[in-house]
């Protein structure tokens, strides 16, 4: 049965409204797949990545960090190591790797982005910081340390 279909079905049951059935990829009835949304699945690979880093032995100072500049995906320490890590997924390499898509601009915006938590918080201008860029690539998740 079409999605679609489905969820019209839901609402004309119940008399509610098919908003609490969120896209996710959850099964929904007799093996129907509903596409997961890109916010709730960028949650899930920054969660995933977050664990990674840890692992790692990085501490995670923050995550999903938000100001007038921009967005940066997890602040972290490692070792004595500010970082700021920017969080790409692609579920195949059809449309390149995940560390390609931090193009320039994006680069700017979380150097951007980190300059304003160092002031916020008052850090010194000797902490050392460093960009990394965690690409997951299907199950595969990999780090690349001071990526630019």
């Amino acid at each position: 049965m079409e999605i679609s279909g489905y969820l019209r079905k839901i609402t004309a049951r119940s008399g509610e409204t098919a908003l609490f059935l969120r896209l996710c990829s959850k099964t929904v009835q007799k093996g129907a797949v509903v596409k997961m949304n890109k916010r709730s699945l960028g949650s899930d690979k920054e969660q995933l990545a977050a664990e990674f880093l840890e692992k790692q032995g990085y501490y995670i100072r923050e995550r999903n960090f938000r100001c007038r500049q921009g967005e940066i995906d997890i602040i972290a320490q490692d070792g004595r190591y500010l970082v700021f890590v920017e969080v790409k997924y692609r579920a195949d390499g059809r449309s390149g790797e995940p560390e390609e898509a931090v193009t320039a601009g994006k680069q700017r915006t979380i150097r951007r982005v980190a300059e304003y938590y160092l002031h916020r918080y008052r850090f010194s201008e000797n902490t050392p910081c460093r960009f990394d860029v965690v690409g997951i690539k299907g199950e595969e998740i990999r780090i690349t340390k001071n990526a630019f």
